[in-house]
């Protein structure tokens, strides 16, 4: 399928997927989220691809947020569906097999900060901005930000930010743990990729089943959960993978893992 707001790449194992409107920071308007949500079904219908790397085009943007200009004259219903719409993309991404990275180049706000927290892990740039500035539009965030901030960071943290709309910089993002790691700007791309291929080369099966074990797991009351991964656990013992690991572990060599 051809895109005309992002750009889809796909090297090996690894699937990228680069928001192309630099001219408006990489914001999120209606096409854009449809086209994301599309290309990640398409990545998902190719099995050889294993991870999906997410960013924006140019060095000022990841997703500045969403489009104001295509938002101000929004009706209360025209809002809902645009807020559905933005909700489908990001558990698309959140339920995904493929594992998600995002690399946060430049601003990742509003929308932005929401579309890397639906992601598995998140590298950002040195100079990366981050926040949820909604209150200052007098709204706030319709992607999710109210609840997948406080489960990253605390209700208190959560609170804060969004009441006061203000922005982090990539060090403090890190310190309370809604990135993962910060990285010069030169460098992320680079280091991305290298962290994609690592954990390309792990079984999809078991990657995969760690998704879901933490994402069903997180909101569950603890029993259930390690009810859940016994049951996982056992399932494993099934898989080619998981003969082809202990074997290759028992005679000293690179398991060669083939995602069933």
């Amino acid at each position: 399928m051809e895109y005309k707001n992002i750009m889809v790449e796909k090297k090996d194992k690894i699937g990228v997927i680069k928001i192309n409107r630099p001219k408006v920071l990489n914001a999120l308007n209606i096409e854009t989220i449809k086209e994301i949500t599309q290309s990640i079904g398409d990545l998902e219908q190719d099995q050889k691809i294993k991870v999906t790397i997410l960013t924006g085009e140019g060095d000022k943007a990841f997703i500045a947020g969403a489009d104001i200009s295509t938002m101000v004259k929004m009706t209360a219903i025209e809002a809902k569906e645009f807020s559905e719409l933005g909700h489908n993309m990001l558990n698309k991404i959140q339920n995904s097999r493929l594992i998600f990275i995002a690399a946060v180049n430049g601003y990742a706000l509003g929308g932005g900060c929401e579309t890397f927290m639906a992601c598995d892990i998140v590298y950002a740039g040195k100079n990366a901005k981050i926040g949820q500035p909604e209150i200052n539009l007098g709204i706030h965030p319709g992607f999710g930000g109210t609840q997948r901030l406080p489960r990253l960071i605390g209700r208190m943290k959560a609170i804060e930010l969004l009441l006061t709309g203000r922005n982090l910089s990539a060090d403090e993002a890190e310190r309370i743990g809604l990135v993962n790691k910060v990285i010069e700007d030169e460098k992320l791309m680079e280091e991305v990729e290298k962290l994609a291929n690592q954990i390309a080369s792990k079984s999809s099966v078991q990657t995969s089943f760690i998704k879901e074990l933490v994402n069903k797991g997180i909101d569950i009351d603890l029993n259930k959960a390690n009810a859940l991964e016994i049951s996982y656990f056992s399932s494993s013992f099934s898989t080619y993978d998981q003969k082809e690991g202990m074997k290759a572990f028992l005679e000293k060599r690179k398991p060669i893992f083939k995602g069933k």
